[in-house]
């Protein structure tokens, strides 16, 4: 293998390229120069939406007989916080003690390596695609859901994909995910009229409106969750009157709160139920919701069978399948095609000093190289 496509390597490389949502920095042109000399048609894709800054993005595709299987990910990353604060410089990719430290090591420019590298030493048939979009951890508007249509309607669309998210709460080998929760963030405003507090008769105070709808939208159960995924949530995230006195009723109160949802639910029917609990306690609302994915499953088959016989032979470890954790751009994927996630371990992402093992790179190496291998057999 050559040293420029050794998996460590590559993550160093990637790494040094200050890839801060939704800033390139070269990241991209990094992975081209690895998979051009490796016979794949490069494809710079630059998408923009009002509002939002324009994001590169890359198709790769190396055509071959049999299947097509897909690799997706990210190069963007969130910003470092304090920098000092940090061991090495968050862009330096140093390594010590068995570490590779630098933002985007574990989420998840790691896997994205290990992926090139295992695609690098696989000698067997098939097509091999990546999807490497610049816009997953901001937005997500510009990036992998822009992608996938352009290859549909170029005729790339996988038999099955791969998204190297770090799946592994705490050791290479302890997780597969087969799908995802949906996610709805709602902004609720509810408005009544300001006033003194010594004549609440002559004012209309939002607040015990908001608490009550609060409590109405927190006291009910949602479901008990099903085989595959655990009940669906709601957390409240923020409460603001901005009222700085203590003596005068407040025009308006606010709050945000978020569902995480299950199969069992969907957006549609909660917004509906959430603007119902609502308007039944106050008459002057505003409501905005953001939707940003459906709850979806893979079911446990042959995609998840072969990968978790991998990961065992390579890990010693029994993957679990679940669908635990936030969202990732697999929910735009399974509308395409069975997708499922496995990656490096989940410690230390969006954290200060940010690190894989280099032995997880490795093992994780592996891990891609004879699910191909074993794969394209079948």
């Amino acid at each position: 293998m050559l040293e420029a496509l050794n998996p460590i390597t590559l993550t160093q490389n990637l790494i040094r390229c200050p890839s801060v949502t939704p800033v390139d920095a070269g990241a991209l042109g990094v992975l081209v120069k690895a998979l051009e000399p490796l016979g794949f048609d490069c494809h710079l894709l630059t998408y923009e939406e009002k509002g939002e800054e324009s994001v590169p993005n890359l198709f790769a595709i190396r055509k071959g007989e049999g299947r097509h299987l897909c690799f997706a990910g990210h190069t963007d990353v969130v910003p470092v916080g304090d920098a000092s604060a940090w061991k090495h410089n968050p862009f330096g990719a140093v390594i010590e003690g068995g570490y590779l430290y630098g933002r985007g090591a574990e989420d998840m420019k790691g896997a994205i390596a290990c992926m090139v590298a295992a695609v690098a030493a696989y000698q067997g048939k098939g097509t091999i695609s990546f999807l490497i979009t610049g816009d997953e951890e901001a937005v997500a508007v510009n990036g992998t859901v822009k992608v996938l249509p352009w290859m549909k309607a170029k005729g790339y669309v996988p038999d099955a994909c791969i998204v190297g998210e770090p799946t592994n709460p705490d050791a290479l080998g302890q997780t597969i995910k087969i799908g995802r929760r949906g996610t709805l963030t709602t902004k609720l405003t509810v408005h009544g009229t300001q006033g003194h507090v010594a004549y609440p008769d002559k004012a209309d105070n939002p607040v015990p409106k908001l608490v009550r709808i609060l409590h109405a939208l927190t006291s009910r159960k949602l479901d008990a969750g099903n085989a595959h995924f655990s009940p669906s949530n709601l957390e409240v995230t923020t409460v603001d009157v901005g009222n700085t006195a203590d003596n005068v009723i407040p025009a308006k109160a606010f709050a945000q709160f978020n569902i995480r949802f299950n199969t069992e639910q969907n957006a549609k029917d909660l917004k509906a139920w959430i603007e119902s609990v609502a308007r039944q306690e106050a008459e002057k609302i505003d409501l905005h919701f953001r939707h940003s994915g459906d709850a979806f499953l893979t079911p446990p088959g042959a995609l998840s069978d072969t990968l978790s016989a991998v990961v065992k032979e390579v890990t010693g470890l029994t993957p679990q399948l679940n669908t635990l954790g936030g969202t990732s751009d697999a929910r735009f994927i399974k509308d395409y095609c069975p997708v499922v996630e496995f990656g490096t371990t989940g410690l230390t992402p969006h954290k200060v000093n940010e690190r894989v093992a280099v032995k997880d790179l490795e093992l994780l190496t592996q891990v891609y190289l004879r699910f191909m291998e074993r794969y394209f057999k079948e």
